[in-house]
């Protein structure tokens, strides 16, 4: 699908010191959205952006790549780009208990994300390599 409005793509060093700076930006790129709306994209933003850094080779001297587009005036999609070699792929831990997930310390935000957000969902860059993957989320927009 062609976007109808793309904002200019962000690239940050692959460092959660620059989580603020990452926030900064995409409060301005929303100015003159729905507040909650915007509450809602920063607070996954920081989610997707911070798994980038921990999980990937972006938070070992890399970087990040943050894009921001609408297909219709109805919905926008935040992505994280990251740098790849984790050996895996952004997946939410479905076979937890609901003891396991009230112990857990870790792997909710996924699920934050998949909760506030209409769809998410990733693609690898590169089919025959751990190069980087995409990281999106899009959001309903309400009148």
């Amino acid at each position: 699908m062609t976007p109808t409005r793309l904002w200019q793509h962000h690239l940050y060093p692959g460092d959660l010191a620059r989580l603020s700076q990452v926030r900064r930006d995409l409060r301005t790129d929303l100015a003159g959205f729905d507040e909650d709306l915007a509450d809602t994209l920063v607070l996954c933003g920081s989610e997707l952006f911070a798994n980038c850094v921990k999980y990937t080779a972006s938070g070992w001297d890399g970087r990040v790549v943050r894009t921001l587009w609408s297909t219709s005036d109805r919905s926008l999609t935040l992505g994280f780009t990251d740098d790849g070699l984790s050996g895996g792929v952004p997946e939410i831990p479905r076979s937890r208990s609901s003891d396991e997930w009230g112990e857990a310390e870790g792997q909710r935000g996924l699920l934050m994300v998949e909760k506030l957000s209409t769809a998410w969902g990733y693609s690898p860059l590169c089919p025959f390599g751990d190069l980087g993957a995409h990281t999106w989320a899009t959001f309903t927009l309400t009148r």
